[in-house]
């Protein structure tokens, strides 16, 4: 049964959900390879779990922002269509799990309707742009990053120059200095400076997480404001014409980046200019109708005052130690002098439905419930509060468990599903996330104070739970011991930032079993309250002793002569621990790469036609430079030749068709026409022609290929057995 629409939802994203719901119906059939499905539903936010038969639905929330009423509607979405829970994650959106393929349409559609999108949430696309949850209100910040943030997610949201790219590609803006939206670790990461009066950012480029984390390098100290979305455009351009495409671990931009340096990957950006559909671009600021970097008004700087402070404490004259706690650790004073934001700390960043359904209720009543920030750390932030409502809006948290003090210090530890949902987790994340709060809540309670040590937990060493920037980090692992398995905890210390606000990877220092995680978090704890010089940071501390000196106090925790039969049990079992891997999601089929391609030059092919009829000259000209290079692909893999990016399938396609099958003149014909892309202003004039040879070389495609089915001359390469989870 087809999905329907209300007329809230837009044309495009009503054109989405019909075409999810006709590739599922093709899958289905089984027409399409679990391959080319699984490429199609991610970058529509539709996630295979580790279950077989049911998919997380990723929910796109730029920069992390939900109103109440949308809250109310996602959880009414997981009542009617997952499990009850909303997944707060560490990129600022919030997951549901166990939906059924066939739902996710009309799931999808509800969501619309309250103008929330699932688009690129997943895939190898732009990702959620995630921000400071306290940009608006920051007390440091030097102008609002929100409207900047908003701008780049609506700019590149299915914007052809990143709808198929070789990886995944992330994007934060930080507040402030102090970088709270990790800027360091992103593919472009953005901090808010002014210069001679002048609105712009700091530019870092080529950060990433998983199994080899590597820092940001300075693209610029400072760029002004205007230039900045034109700057991220030209860097997926060269991210997706040179960017790996064959060796899935090899193709983020931070290995562009090791591979080019930052000089030569800065000139092949600046020799994209020419081509950006705008050179400039403009953002909205902090007041309605303000644009134009002459006309900027910078109303942050004045009033700034930074936590809770005494004034607010004469107001409440409260003895009560739970809202006391709440006061120190959750409320701050906006830059807004009078006005206070609080944050709500969430376990595991797990909110049943119901308990969603009534924090919105309490954020109509209290604060702005236009404006509700879902944080890096997987909890909540809630803005524009009177300092007399304050005692009240505690309470009512409360009431509902979600008045937990110590938001984001090292008592509140950040973590991903792990092996509960995730087909790539190795152990358990929420039980030894689980255990590790509960002894810290009874052994060092006053962790809850602390803001400079943060602890973060990822199921595998991905590192979704971003456990390479914690100071004191976890990812799932395992420990063979004869013919046994036990499930293990990777160590790392050392990451997040310095006393200079300096940012670092951890350092791997000892894997132990995961029941002994919260013996190595006691001991490092411990040692750290009494060797640490006063006032030292950990990561000083950590420098100072060095690694062979945290390897020493835990290694014992390793020896397998020491291990015991509950080391071979995962948190959260009753069973023995064995690696998994997670179920595929189809059974095999026999595809035809050519084929397949030739299909996919099509849809570019018709969409450079339909963005051309409606005066979309840069994304017409964008959608036939893919045109150019899918069915390049598809006539080099009918002759066994494959190529790990789109720069390499242009070069080959010119050393092996253009002598032997006479597509072009001379070598190098074919490489000039696709390149000229970068030579040419985006006009109607070059549009229509660019178009027009995109077309007939595809057709040319479709030709040689015909001919050579025919003759028999194709390489059987091309046939390739798809499913037994690929």
């Amino acid at each position: 049964m087809s999905v329907t629409f209300s007329q809230n939802v837009s044309n495009a994203a009503q054109r989405d959900i019909a075409e999810l719901e006709q590739q599922i119906a093709v899958f289905e059939s089984g027409k399409m390879s679990d391959d080319a499905f699984r490429k199609f539903r991610l970058a529509r936010g539709v996630y295979g779990q580790r279950q077989a038969g049911v998919q997380m639905i990723r929910i796109k929330l730029p920069y992390g922002r939900v109103s109440a009423d949308q809250l109310v509607r996602i959880a009414d979405c997981s009542d009617k269509y997952a499990t009850g829970n909303l997944h707060a994650t560490t990129r600022q959106d919030i997951q549901l799990h166990f939906v059924k393929l066939a739902d996710s349409p009309a799931l999808w559609a509800e969501l619309e309707d309250a103008q929330i999108t699932l688009r690129e949430a997943c895939g190898n696309t732009v990702r959620n742009v995630t921000a400071s949850p306290k940009a608006g209100i920051d007390p440091e910040e030097p102008f609002d990053v929100t409207p900047y943030a908003n701008a780049i997610f609506e700019y590149f949201l299915r914007n052809p120059i990143c709808q198929d790219m070789g990886r995944k590609f992330k994007i934060a803006v930080s507040s402030s200095e102090k970088d709270s939206a990790f800027a360091f670790m992103h593919d472009v990461g953005l901090i808010p400076r002014v210069e001679g009066g002048l609105r712009g950012f700091k530019v870092l480029i080529g950060g990433g997480l998983g199994a080899q984390p590597y820092l940001a390098q300075t693209a610029y100290e400072f760029l002004e404001e205007q230039k900045v979305i034109p700057f991220i455009e030209a860097f997926l351009r060269v991210f997706d014409r040179y960017g790996e495409r064959t060796k899935r671990h090899k193709a983020r931009s931070k290995y562009l980046l090791q591979e080019l340096g930052l000089e030569t990957l800065m000139e092949k950006i600046n020799e994209e200019q020419t081509a950006l559909k705008n050179k400039e671009y403009w953002v909205e600021g902090e007041v309605k109708g303000e644009k134009g970097k002459g006309e900027r008004k910078e109303l942050a700087a004045q009033n700034r005052t930074g936590g809770l402070g005494n004034i607010q404490y004469s107001i409440l004259n409260t003895q009560d130690p739970g809202l006391n706690n709440w006061l120190k650790t959750n409320v701050f004073e906006q830059k807004q002098k009078g006005w206070y934001a609080a944050a709500v700390r969430v376990l595991l960043g797990d909110m049943n439905s119901d308990t969603a359904r009534a924090f919105a209720q309490v954020v109509r009543q209290y604060a702005d419930a236009s404006d509700i920030r879902v944080t890096a750390n997987q909890g909540y932030l809630i803005r524009n509060i009177e300092p007399q409502n304050l005692p009240a809006l505690y309470e009512a948290l409360n009431a509902l468990d979600l008045a937990e003090p110590g938001f984001d210090t090292t008592a509140d530890i950040t973590t991903c599903p792990g092996t509960d949902t995730c087909n790539l987790a190795i152990s358990s994340s929420y039980g030894i996330t689980r255990a590790l709060e509960k002894m810290m809540k009874e052994e060092f309670f006053e962790t809850i104070y602390n803001n400079d040590i943060k602890i973060k937990i990822s199921g595998c060493m991905n590192g979704c739970g971003q456990h390479s920037i914690a100071n004191i980090g976890f990812h799932g692992s395992s420990i063979k011991n004869g013919q046994l398995v036990l499930p293990a905890l990777q160590v790392l210390l050392g990451g997040g930032f310095n006393g200079k606000n300096e940012a670092t990877a951890g350092d791997k220092v000892v894997k132990i079993p995961s029941k002994r995680g919260p013996e190595a978090l006691r001991r490092l704890l411990r040692d750290f309250d009494e060797n640490a010089q006063e006032g030292e940071y950990y990561n000083d501390y950590y420098l100072r002793q060095g690694e062979k000196y945290f390897y020493s106090f835990l290694k014992p925790l390793a020896d397998p002569a020491t291990f015991e039969q509950t080391d071979y049990i995962d948190w959260d079992h009753d069973e023995p621990f064995a690696t998994a891997v997670g179920v595929g999601e189809c059974a095999s089929v026999i595809i035809d790469l050519v084929a397949t391609t030739l299909i996919e030059a099509d849809e570019k092919a018709a969409k450079a036609a339909e963005t051309l009829q409606s005066g979309d000259w840069a994304d017409a000209i964008y959608h036939a430079y893919n045109t150019f290079v899918t069915a390049a692909k598809a006539a080099l893999t009918s002759e066994g030749i494959s190529c790990n990016s789109q720069h390499g399938v242009i070069n080959d396609f010119d050393k092996n068709f253009v002598a032997k099958h006479h597509f072009y003149n001379e070598e190098g014909a074919f490489k000039a026409l696709v390149l000229s892309i970068n030579k040419n202003e985006p006009t109607e004039t070059f549009a229509r022609y660019f178009v027009e040879e995109a077309q007939q070389f595809l057709q040319n495609v479709k030709d040689h290929r015909a001919q050579s089915l025919l003759e028999g001359n194709e390489a059987q390469l091309s046939l390739i057995e798809f499913g037994k989870d690929s």
